[in-house]
């Protein structure tokens, strides 16, 4: 495994930098690797879950003491203040992060401090978040799209009201952590004595516990349920753009608050249109006649139909372009092109007076390659086999 690059480094900062400094630094670098300014970038996500890890341990004083005494070991010896960076930052953790921090997107997920040492019980309680795959054809993409999905999800428990306990029962101390909500461990290594702190297990870190929990939910506040939920997808989006949904994951553990649901985006394949970024490419197949003397076709569009002309002498695989026909930008005004791209068809089958006129044909000069107008390229033509 790769090995991990120094925190300060990943941020551009030295040891002795302040925190106020250090949330500049970490904001313009999380802005600049942004998934949504750099979309179907593998390496800038990874460089946006770096930045993400690096700032959650220095941003706090408990964490950033510990990474500047032990390193990377930190995390071995029981987490940075009971937080496990040995597996790094997935994408959600790094998105839920940056929208924290009121970076343009503080508003979407909230609810989780990144404050040091235990963890307050209110964000012990808060549900996880969801992620779901929301395929669309190129029409929708091109349009935009209200779609309705069924989410299957914790839901907040009716028997108890999301209390979690029966009625008239009361709360007690954990008989665990003592009412604390913390395990500590006191080892021995290298490094001299440590003590590993965590979370405990039979309270989940509130140091009470119910003394009589309800019967539905086993003390949760929280059943297995679904939700049907309307999501507004705007025109323009792309495979791998995401939809978050504030509140809309699981609910929290006894009134706690909900997860968000993180809609991904995933296109459908066409059957007719290939989408380059914004244009859309589909190929028009037309008859010998029509590419020869000339013809106006009707072809499908995203939002309909339309009519292009096919000039005389129209070459096959010549690309026509049909403004403003393809998909909306997304992160700005304007709108794609369609491209058509003409095919001459062949025959396969010909009867026997369609092969006798074609056979006339065939000794016309105008009906074969090399005239004035070809010329250089059928000569380099022969030349590549040797004529």
């Amino acid at each position: 495994m790769a090995q991990k690059r120094d925190y300060y480094e990943v941020l551009g900062v030295s040891k002795d930098t302040p925190k106020e400094e250090i949330k500049k630094a970490y904001r313009k670098l999380a802005i600049q690797f942004h998934p949504d300014k750099n979309p179907g970038d593998k390496t800038a996500e990874q460089k946006f879950k770096e930045i993400a890890e690096a700032y959650a341990v220095l941003s706090d004083d408990e964490k950033r003491r510990q990474y500047d005494r032990f390193g990377h070991a930190g995390p071995t010896a029981g987490g940075f203040g009971g937080y496990d960076m040995s597996g790094g930052f997935d994408i959600t953790d790094a998105l839920r992060q940056f929208m924290e921090q009121g970076f343009g997107f503080g508003d979407i997920f909230s609810g989780m401090g990144s404050g040091g040492g235990r963890r307050s019980r209110q964000s012990n309680r808060r549900g996880s978040d969801l992620q779901v795959k929301l395929k669309l054809d190129l029409e929708e993409i091109a349009t935009g799209a209200t779609k309705k999905i069924k989410v299957g999800k914790f839901v907040p428990c009716d028997e108890c009201n999301a209390a979690g306990s029966a009625r008239y029962s009361k709360t007690v101390a954990c008989p665990v952590c003592h009412g604390s909500g913390e395990i500590r461990k006191v080892s021995q290594s290298l490094f001299g004595q440590m003590i590993n702190v965590t979370t405990c297990h039979r309270c989940n870190g509130e140091g009470q516990i119910i003394e009589n929990p309800c019967h539905a939910c086993n003390g949760d506040g929280r059943v297995k349920g679904s939700k049907t939920i309307d999501i507004n997808v705007p025109a323009g989006v792309s495979s791998g753009n995401y939809i978050p949904l504030q509140g809309e994951g699981n609910a929290g553990l006894r009134g706690g608050q909900p997860g968000d649901l993180i809609v991904y985006i995933e296109e459908n394949k066409h059957d007719i249109f290939e989408r380059r970024e914004d244009d859309v490419l589909m190929v028009l197949p037309i008859s010998f006649p029509d590419a020869a003397l000339g013809a106006s076709v009707n072809i499908p569009t995203l939002t309909g139909k339309a009519s292009i002309k096919i000039a005389p002498g129209t070459q096959s695989g010549k690309v026509l372009r049909l403004r403003n026909k393809g998909i909306p930008h997304l992160h700005g005004t304007g709108i794609g092109d369609q491209l058509v791209q003409v095919q001459v068809y062949v025959p396969t089958r010909l009867s026997e007076r369609e092969s006798k006129l074609l056979q006339e044909l065939a000794g016309s000069g105008n009906l074969q390659p090399g005239d004035d107008q070809d010329k250089s390229v059928f000569e380099k033509f022969k030349e590549a086999l040797n004529f």
